[in-house]
């Protein structure tokens, strides 16, 4: 058995399920639920209208053809601080809302996007403000509601109703933003799906074939087993890693050349696991530039995960963070940091460099899980590194949550 088998033959990936225990998921979901509400008090808003496919199944954890609806508003949730939580369901699909006990009343969900509605978007769209505000009058004294996504006809028919509309998305991210155990461990489910792809993909690295049918390992092993989707295409080789950014191709993958991924995969149950790494094709002796490259990415990596403490500002973070070399600093990844939960969540964390156009503050608390982040390519071309570790932040430090091997023979 080779070392990497090895490594994960010690934790079986799929020995843990939440099916078999529904009081993780009673937990969960009664977790996410508190902190929804806990969030409209807080902001002294009565209720929310969710959209987002995303926010929903944090909500109330369903789920309806969510790449889909995310495109198309055909279903949506009110929920109330003080109040019921009201299901607004797709045509014929009321029965994704069997088991799950958060909800109150689900009725059929009135569609006004053009593609629904054509010419008659705007009547409905009055249709469906009447409705979001008889329940605003019939559980509140307020006639305001926050929204995760609205578009401009929904906005006017509720303010032409005398409803205050603010935006929900604030709501909603710092909602999300601390993890329960119970949610960690259901993450570490997704962790573990997308880290049998990535040795999957590992395996399957040779020469002669394209970024394509490579980044399909890692789709095969998130459907296989229960995973959901993948919000980018991420892969490249050669000269495509530098810039970072560039979708998988029908390149052909050529031996000795860097080849680096990024997964943004939606596993088991909605949660993501973001992670990357970066290999030699053929897994060959990488050349002098390659291992230079490489070291410069790990260290960013560590060096960033060392600094990171429970209470820290964000700016703070960021002013200590590794100082990027300038032949590298043009080419930096986004950001040095990111929220994780169900996708990439708040706070994303601006290089200081970027702060003053990019930065905003706030600070580090317990539970928060993370994506620590680290591009490293020169501006004058040739290949380059992309590394990424999901992490756990604790008030003993940092808890790395993905756990698939670097190339520690490189540095």
């Amino acid at each position: 058995m080779s070392t990497l088998k090895t490594i994960h033959a010690l934790s079986d990936p799929f020995a843990w399920s939440p099916d078999s225990s529904d009081e993780v998921l009673e937990s969960v979901r009664a977790y996410r639920l508190g902190r929804l509400r806990e969030q409209l008090v807080m902001h002294e808003c009565p209720a929310i209208i969710l959209y987002d496919p995303v926010n929903i199944r944090y909500a109330t954890d369903t789920s309806n053809m969510q790449i889909w609806t995310g495109r198309n508003p055909t279903r949506y949730v009110v929920v109330f601080a003080s109040g019921p939580v009201i299901a607004f369901e797709f045509h014929s699909c009321e029965h994704v809302w069997r088991g799950v006990d958060c909800v109150s009343e689900i009725r059929s969900a009135t569609c006004w996007n053009y593609f629904n509605a054509g010419p008659e978007a705007a009547r409905r769209a009055g249709q469906w403000a009447e409705e979001i505000a008889d329940l605003l009058r019939t559980y509140s004294t307020d006639l305001c509601v926050a929204a995760d996504r609205l578009d401009p006809e929904g906005v006017y028919a509720l303010e032409k109703l005398g409803v205050r509309v603010v935006d929900g998305q604030a709501i909603t991210e710092l909602a999300r933003c601390v993890k329960s155990p119970e949610e960690v461990s259901v993450m570490r489910r997704s962790i573990a799906v997308c880290e049998s792809g990535i040795q999957r993909m590992h395996e399957a690295l040779v020469p002669g074939i394209t970024e394509q049918e490579l980044w399909a390992h890692l789709h095969f092993e998130n459907i296989k087993h229960g995973g959901e989707w993948i919000e980018t295409r991420l892969l490249a080789s050669g000269e495509r890693t530098n810039p970072w950014m560039q979708e998988c191709s029908a390149k052909v993958l050529r031996e000795g050349e860097l080849l680096a991924f990024d997964t943004d995969l939606v596993g088991p149950y909605g949660y993501c696991a973001d992670i990357s790494r970066t290999w030699t094709v053929g897994h060959v002796r990488p050349t002098d530039e390659q291992r230079h490259l490489y070291s410069a990415a790990h260290k960013q990596l560590h060096f960033n995960m060392d600094v990171l403490r429970v209470g820290m500002l964000f700016s703070e973070f960021s002013e200590r963070s590794w100082k990027i070399p300038a032949r590298y600093a043009r080419n930096r990844y986004s950001c040095v940091a990111h929220g994780i939960g169900l996708v990439d969540e708040y706070p994303s964390i601006a290089h200081y460099s970027d702060w003053t156009s990019g930065g905003y503050d706030g600070r580090f608390e317990s539970g928060m899980a993370l994506c620590i982040e680290s591009y490293i390519g020169d501006e004058a071309g040739g290949e380059g590194v992309k590394l990424e570790q999901q992490v756990l932040l604790t008030d003993a430090g940092i808890e790395p949550l993905s756990t698939f091997p670097f190339e520690k023979a490189w540095l």
